[in-house]
């Protein structure tokens, strides 16, 4: 491989050397205490009293989460929170499982369970009338919950005027706090630092199951348990957004595109990052600077009070400005530019074409405008960036050049 020139970073240590160089970067993160999630259940009840909606039903998952603190998994049983507008919120379980949630609990509340031969559907009805709420009151239903829950609530009180209650989960959760920011701040640094690795052990005839076990891996050497997930392409592969099937071998001038991401104290890093293993072709330097490009028009585009959608023309308008797309057409990008971020790896809001959801502090988002050369290549730059009182901010800087990826020289 001697005539091989490769990009600054690029296969320059053994697994083992670039293993050894990792090191924990989690010591001194302090988790998100008790007191944010009551700030977050008060501020959900003032959003619940000034929309006039009497309930919020949280199912087990990330809104669970979010408000009480509790860590528990969706499944065929009915695992969750009512929150009322006013007063205290209950949790409803099966019995079997109190045990368990006290355990998992951060905020003390009433367990209202049931046995498995009951039904929870009408405990929930139950629950409603004894916190004082009426057979036609606004129940706010869990937007991640599975439509057995709400019809089996809706069979047994079909009056209950039920709403998606993502009217007041994602009023919440698309602002977030210092403390959030934070623990977002050290997975996405992280997970940088993990790609770097990646860079380094790449190698001819590496397939990307390997490139895949040892990310794994550097994410555990930098204190999370592992990947969130992890999409590692080569060549052709790298022109499908989510992968493709098969594995596939490192071969001299394939484009690699490795997007990857950690959990830390629950929120979450979301990185990709594109390159060339050797010289890179004409159409390949051209298409990596147009993708700089677009991410930059979207970063650019992002102001405070600007629809979310006039990001994603930014990228889209540079983009066709020199003949790529127009809009979803190949070649060019086949998808909106962003997704927010935070304890899911796609959250609100979205920066798609035509949301009207104006840009606030706090707000966070993918910026990756993506493109595809149809039976080529696919190029994707993807950093997060965060809304401040002055404007947009990165979590991590973009990438510097398809010569030097990470900006070692």
């Amino acid at each position: 491989m001697n005539d091989l020139k490769l990009p600054i970073g690029i296969g320059t240590k053994t697994q083992e050397q670039a293993l050894a160089e990792l090191t924990d970067m989690t010591t001194d993160l302090v988790p998100i205490q008790r007191e944010e999630y009551q700030a977050r259940i008060h501020q959900a009840q003032a959003h619940m009293q000034a929309h006039n909606i009497d309930a919020l039903y949280l199912n087990a998952g990330t809104n669970l989460k979010y408000f009480t603190g509790m860590q528990w998994y969706a499944s065929e049983r009915m695992v969750g929170a009512i929150l009322p507008a006013n007063g205290q919120f209950q949790y409803i379980a099966p019995t079997f499982e109190i045990g368990s949630l006290k355990d998992f609990q951060l905020i003390e509340a009433p367990i209202r369970s049931w046995q498995e031969h009951e039904s929870p559907y009408q405990l929930f009805v139950t629950v409603l009338k004894e916190m004082g709420l009426s057979n036609s009151a606004t129940i706010g239903m869990d937007e991640s919950a599975s439509f057995f829950l709400f019809d089996g609530i809706r069979q047994i009180a079909p009056s209950l005027n039920f709403i998606n209650g993502k009217a007041v989960t994602a009023h919440c959760r698309m602002h977030k706090s210092v403390n959030e920011l934070a623990l977002m701040q050290r997975a996405m640094d992280m997970t940088l630092e993990v790609h770097k690795a990646a860079a380094s052990i790449l190698r001819e005839g590496i397939t990307t199951v390997e490139v895949e076990a040892f990310i794994n891996e550097a994410h555990k050497r930098v204190g999370a348990p592992g990947n969130y997930f992890c999409i590692v392409l080569f060549g052709l592969a790298s022109s499908f957004p989510h992968g493709v099937k098969e594995p596939q071998t490192l071969k001299r001038g394939d484009v690699v595109l490795i997007d990857t991401g950690c959990k830390v104290h629950s929120y979450l890093s979301d990185i990709t990052r594109t390159y060339v293993f050797g010289e890179a072709s004409e159409c390949q330097k051209q298409m990596w600077q147009h993708e700089k490009n677009a991410q930059a028009a979207a970063f650019n585009a992002a102001k405070l009070g600007t629809p979310c959608g006039n990001v994603d023309l930014a990228a889209r308008s540079y983009l066709a400005s020199v003949g790529l797309g127009p809009e979803y057409d190949l070649p060019g990008c086949p998808h909106r530019t962003g997704h927010g971020i935070g304890l899911d790896i796609h959250e609100w809001p979205y920066l798609v074409k035509d949301n009207p959801q104006p840009l606030a502090v706090g707000m966070c988002f993918s910026n990756e405008p993506m493109l595809v050369i149809p039976g080529e290549f696919g190029i994707r730059l993807e950093d997060h960036f965060y809304m401040t009182e002055s404007g947009p901010k990165w979590f991590t800087e973009p990438s510097c050049s398809l010569e030097d990826p990470f900006g070692l020289a």
